[in-house]
């Protein structure tokens, strides 16, 4: 047996505990959403895609090869003036983190 039929008017059945829909799902997959655009972005248009350790230069579809070093060690730290920031490719990230072990 199917069950019966749902009318318009009829909210739709309660699910079962513990089942959750497929946007439940995804969403807990994905994790927590991503900040509001911030001193990256910032940072990015302020120094440009540029890598200030080794000076290459990214085209925008690569920018995601670039990461905002905060000179302070600070990540908290994000000025609006980018004063705390510079732009370093992942590779002279690595290095720059790695020098004091």
């Amino acid at each position: 047996m199917r069950g019966r039929r749902r009318y318009e008017d009829e909210p739709p059945p309660a699910k079962a505990s513990g089942q959750a829909g497929t946007a439940e799902l995804a969403a807990k997959w994905r994790g927590p959403a991503p900040a509001k655009p911030g001193y990256r972005e910032q940072s990015l248009r302020l120094h440009g895609l540029i890598c200030a350790k080794c000076a290459r230069e990214f085209a925008p579809r690569d920018s995601h090869l670039l990461t905002v070093h905060h000179k302070d060690g600070n990540y908290k730290n994000n000025p609006p003036d980018g004063s705390n920031w510079e732009n370093l490719c992942v590779y002279c990230h690595d290095d720059e983190h790695s020098r004091g072990l």
